[in-house]
Protein backbone atom coordinates (compact mmCIF):
# COMPACT_ATOMS: atom_id res chain seq x y z
CA UNK A 1 0.00 0.00 0.00
CA UNK A 2 1.24 3.65 -0.88
CA UNK A 3 1.32 6.26 1.07
CA UNK A 4 -0.58 8.60 -1.21
CA UNK A 5 -3.24 5.99 -0.82
CA UNK A 6 -3.37 5.90 2.44
CA UNK A 7 -3.56 9.56 3.10
CA UNK A 8 -6.21 10.01 1.24
CA UNK A 9 -8.30 7.53 3.69
CA UNK A 10 -7.28 9.69 6.86
CA UNK A 11 -8.82 12.70 7.73
CA UNK A 12 -7.20 15.68 9.29
CA UNK A 13 -7.70 15.68 12.99
CA UNK A 14 -7.96 11.66 12.74
CA UNK A 15 -6.55 9.88 16.07
CA UNK A 16 -3.27 7.98 15.19
CA UNK A 17 -4.38 3.75 15.19
CA UNK A 18 -2.92 1.21 16.89
CA UNK A 19 -3.04 -2.21 16.06
CA UNK A 20 -2.79 -4.50 19.34
CA UNK A 21 -2.42 -7.90 17.72
CA UNK A 22 0.81 -9.66 16.48
CA UNK A 23 -0.90 -11.69 14.14
CA UNK A 24 0.45 -11.25 10.57
CA UNK A 25 -2.82 -12.20 9.04
CA UNK A 26 -4.48 -9.09 10.52
CA UNK A 27 -1.66 -7.20 10.12
CA UNK A 28 -1.85 -7.61 6.39
CA UNK A 29 -5.73 -6.99 6.76
CA UNK A 30 -5.49 -3.91 7.69
CA UNK A 31 -2.82 -2.84 5.83
CA UNK A 32 -4.86 -3.74 2.54
CA UNK A 33 -7.90 -2.07 3.27
CA UNK A 34 -5.61 1.31 3.56
CA UNK A 35 -5.46 2.04 7.25
CA UNK A 36 -2.64 3.77 8.67
CA UNK A 37 -1.72 1.95 11.57
CA UNK A 38 1.36 1.70 14.27
CA UNK A 39 1.58 -2.24 16.30
CA UNK A 40 1.83 -2.99 19.45
CA UNK A 41 1.87 -6.10 20.95
CA UNK A 42 -0.63 -6.58 23.93
CA UNK A 43 0.78 -7.39 27.17
CA UNK A 44 -2.08 -9.68 28.77
CA UNK A 45 -1.97 -13.19 30.04
CA UNK A 46 -4.74 -15.04 27.66
CA UNK A 47 -4.55 -18.35 29.32
CA UNK A 48 -5.32 -16.34 32.83
CA UNK A 49 -8.60 -14.44 30.93
CA UNK A 50 -9.84 -18.02 29.95
CA UNK A 51 -9.38 -19.28 32.81
CA UNK A 52 -11.07 -16.64 34.50
CA UNK A 53 -14.11 -17.62 32.40
CA UNK A 54 -14.66 -21.54 33.63
CA UNK A 55 -15.74 -22.81 36.53
CA UNK A 56 -13.85 -25.17 39.39
CA UNK A 57 -14.93 -28.29 36.48
CA UNK A 58 -13.21 -26.13 33.56
CA UNK A 59 -16.53 -25.55 31.94
CA UNK A 60 -16.88 -22.39 30.05
CA UNK A 61 -19.54 -19.47 31.99
CA UNK A 62 -19.96 -17.79 28.96
CA UNK A 63 -20.69 -18.21 25.68
CA UNK A 64 -17.71 -19.12 22.94
CA UNK A 65 -17.88 -16.10 21.02
CA UNK A 66 -17.64 -14.32 24.35
CA UNK A 67 -14.51 -15.38 24.71
CA UNK A 68 -13.28 -14.31 21.70
CA UNK A 69 -14.76 -10.41 22.39
CA UNK A 70 -13.16 -10.75 25.83
CA UNK A 71 -10.32 -11.09 24.49
CA UNK A 72 -10.29 -8.97 22.22
CA UNK A 73 -10.93 -5.87 24.86
CA UNK A 74 -8.51 -7.00 26.79
CA UNK A 75 -6.20 -6.27 24.28
CA UNK A 76 -7.29 -2.92 23.15
CA UNK A 77 -7.62 -1.55 26.77
CA UNK A 78 -4.02 -2.77 27.68
CA UNK A 79 -2.04 -0.68 24.66
CA UNK A 80 -4.66 2.01 25.38
CA UNK A 81 -3.98 2.45 28.51
CA UNK A 82 -0.12 3.27 27.65
CA UNK A 83 -1.35 5.26 24.37
CA UNK A 84 -4.31 7.56 25.40
CA UNK A 85 -4.40 9.75 22.39
CA UNK A 86 -4.51 6.72 19.66
CA UNK A 87 -7.38 4.89 19.03
CA UNK A 88 -6.43 1.24 19.49
CA UNK A 89 -8.12 -1.78 17.76
CA UNK A 90 -7.83 -5.32 19.63
CA UNK A 91 -9.04 -8.74 18.03
CA UNK A 92 -8.83 -12.09 19.02
CA UNK A 93 -10.15 -15.42 17.44
CA UNK A 94 -11.49 -18.56 19.03
CA UNK A 95 -12.25 -22.13 17.25
CA UNK A 96 -15.11 -23.88 19.37
CA UNK A 97 -15.89 -27.46 18.40
CA UNK A 98 -19.18 -29.00 20.28
CA UNK A 99 -18.95 -26.20 22.81
CA UNK A 100 -15.32 -26.48 23.66
CA UNK A 101 -12.56 -24.15 22.97
CA UNK A 102 -9.06 -25.45 21.17
CA UNK A 103 -6.12 -24.06 21.34
CA UNK A 104 -3.05 -23.36 18.61
CA UNK A 105 -1.27 -26.41 17.77
CA UNK A 106 1.71 -27.82 19.83
CA UNK A 107 4.11 -28.98 16.68
CA UNK A 108 3.24 -31.38 13.82
CA UNK A 109 1.89 -33.26 16.38
CA UNK A 110 -0.83 -31.65 17.99
CA UNK A 111 -1.75 -30.33 14.62
CA UNK A 112 -2.16 -33.80 13.29
CA UNK A 113 -4.28 -33.97 16.64
CA UNK A 114 -6.25 -31.40 15.87
CA UNK A 115 -7.06 -31.88 12.05
CA UNK A 116 -8.32 -35.59 13.10
CA UNK A 117 -10.51 -34.15 15.54
CA UNK A 118 -12.21 -32.03 13.48
CA UNK A 119 -11.90 -34.33 10.61
CA UNK A 120 -15.31 -34.72 8.96
CA UNK A 121 -17.65 -32.41 11.46
CA UNK A 122 -18.50 -28.89 11.86
CA UNK A 123 -16.62 -26.34 14.03
CA UNK A 124 -17.22 -22.50 14.42
CA UNK A 125 -14.87 -19.36 14.33
CA UNK A 126 -15.60 -16.48 16.40
CA UNK A 127 -13.81 -13.64 15.50
CA UNK A 128 -14.04 -9.94 17.70
CA UNK A 129 -12.56 -6.70 17.20
CA UNK A 130 -12.54 -4.01 20.02
CA UNK A 131 -11.63 -0.38 19.96
CA UNK A 132 -10.47 1.57 23.15
CA UNK A 133 -9.22 5.28 23.66
CA UNK A 134 -7.82 6.18 26.81
CA UNK A 135 -7.99 2.82 28.62
CA UNK A 136 -11.70 2.40 27.87
CA UNK A 137 -13.85 0.41 25.27
CA UNK A 138 -15.43 2.54 23.06
CA UNK A 139 -16.64 -0.40 20.73
CA UNK A 140 -17.04 -4.10 20.27
CA UNK A 141 -18.08 -6.94 17.83
CA UNK A 142 -18.06 -10.26 17.47
CA UNK A 143 -19.15 -12.23 14.04
CA UNK A 144 -19.39 -16.24 13.82
CA UNK A 145 -18.28 -18.69 10.70
CA UNK A 146 -19.51 -21.99 10.11
CA UNK A 147 -17.06 -24.44 8.67
CA UNK A 148 -17.68 -28.07 8.07
CA UNK A 149 -14.24 -30.02 7.42
CA UNK A 150 -14.12 -33.08 4.72
CA UNK A 151 -13.44 -36.40 6.26
CA UNK A 152 -9.84 -36.93 5.92
CA UNK A 153 -7.26 -39.47 5.95
CA UNK A 154 -4.34 -39.67 7.63
CA UNK A 155 -2.39 -40.14 4.47
CA UNK A 156 -4.24 -37.42 3.58
CA UNK A 157 -3.16 -34.98 6.39
CA UNK A 158 0.26 -35.73 6.60
CA UNK A 159 0.56 -35.31 3.13
CA UNK A 160 -0.96 -31.72 3.71
CA UNK A 161 1.43 -31.15 6.71
CA UNK A 162 4.24 -32.29 4.12
CA UNK A 163 3.35 -28.80 2.64
CA UNK A 164 1.03 -26.89 4.30
CA UNK A 165 4.66 -25.11 6.32
CA UNK A 166 5.21 -23.92 9.53
CA UNK A 167 2.54 -21.04 9.44
CA UNK A 168 -0.24 -23.56 10.71
CA UNK A 169 1.04 -24.47 13.74
CA UNK A 170 0.57 -20.99 14.61
CA UNK A 171 -3.49 -21.27 13.58
CA UNK A 172 -5.92 -22.85 15.94
CA UNK A 173 -7.46 -25.65 14.15
CA UNK A 174 -4.15 -25.91 12.35
CA UNK A 175 -5.18 -24.54 8.46
CA UNK A 176 -5.10 -21.30 6.86
CA UNK A 177 -8.65 -21.00 4.51
CA UNK A 178 -6.49 -18.34 2.12
CA UNK A 179 -4.12 -21.24 1.27
CA UNK A 180 -3.97 -25.13 0.88
CA UNK A 181 -6.07 -25.30 3.76
CA UNK A 182 -9.16 -24.69 1.51
CA UNK A 183 -8.80 -28.37 0.49
CA UNK A 184 -9.83 -29.40 3.98
CA UNK A 185 -13.30 -28.17 4.32
CA UNK A 186 -16.44 -29.11 2.03
CA UNK A 187 -18.66 -26.15 3.50
CA UNK A 188 -17.91 -22.99 4.96
CA UNK A 189 -20.87 -20.69 6.08
CA UNK A 190 -19.90 -17.01 6.81
CA UNK A 191 -17.38 -13.66 6.20
CA UNK A 192 -14.19 -14.59 4.74
CA UNK A 193 -12.71 -11.95 7.04
CA UNK A 194 -13.38 -13.31 10.21
CA UNK A 195 -11.78 -16.25 8.74
CA UNK A 196 -8.96 -14.82 8.45
CA UNK A 197 -9.40 -13.66 11.99
CA UNK A 198 -10.50 -10.14 12.66
CA UNK A 199 -14.41 -8.82 11.57
CA UNK A 200 -13.08 -6.45 8.80
CA UNK A 201 -15.68 -5.10 7.47
CA UNK A 202 -17.64 -3.75 10.75
CA UNK A 203 -14.78 -2.72 12.21
CA UNK A 204 -14.01 -0.20 9.00
CA UNK A 205 -17.40 0.63 9.36
CA UNK A 206 -16.71 2.05 12.77
CA UNK A 207 -13.78 3.73 11.90
CA UNK A 208 -15.73 5.69 9.47
CA UNK A 209 -18.43 6.26 11.47
CA UNK A 210 -16.23 7.85 13.94
CA UNK A 211 -14.65 9.95 11.48
CA UNK A 212 -11.35 7.62 11.54
CA UNK A 213 -11.23 6.99 7.77
CA UNK A 214 -12.73 9.20 4.89
CA UNK A 215 -16.34 7.50 4.06
CA UNK A 216 -17.29 9.57 1.25
CA UNK A 217 -20.69 7.54 0.96
CA UNK A 218 -24.48 7.94 1.66
CA UNK A 219 -24.70 4.83 4.06
CA UNK A 220 -22.67 6.32 6.69
CA UNK A 221 -23.71 4.62 10.38
CA UNK A 222 -26.10 1.86 8.02
CA UNK A 223 -23.71 -0.75 9.55
CA UNK A 224 -23.74 -0.21 13.41
CA UNK A 225 -24.29 -3.97 14.58
CA UNK A 226 -21.71 -3.57 17.37
CA UNK A 227 -21.43 -2.93 21.32
CA UNK A 228 -21.20 1.19 21.95
CA UNK A 229 -20.39 1.46 25.92
CA UNK A 230 -21.47 4.22 27.66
Amino acid sequence: MTPEAIDWLTPAGAKPIILASASRARRAMLARSGVAFDVATAPIDESAIKDALRDEAGCLTVAAADVAEVLAQAKAMSVSEQNTSAMVIGSDQVLELDGELLSKPEGRAGARRQLRQLSGRAHRLHSAAALAIGGAVVWSHVDTTDLTMRALSDEFIDAYLDHAGEDILYCVGAYQIESVGVQLFEAIEGDYFTILGMPLLPLLAELRRRGQLFGGGLDNGRFDSGHHPA
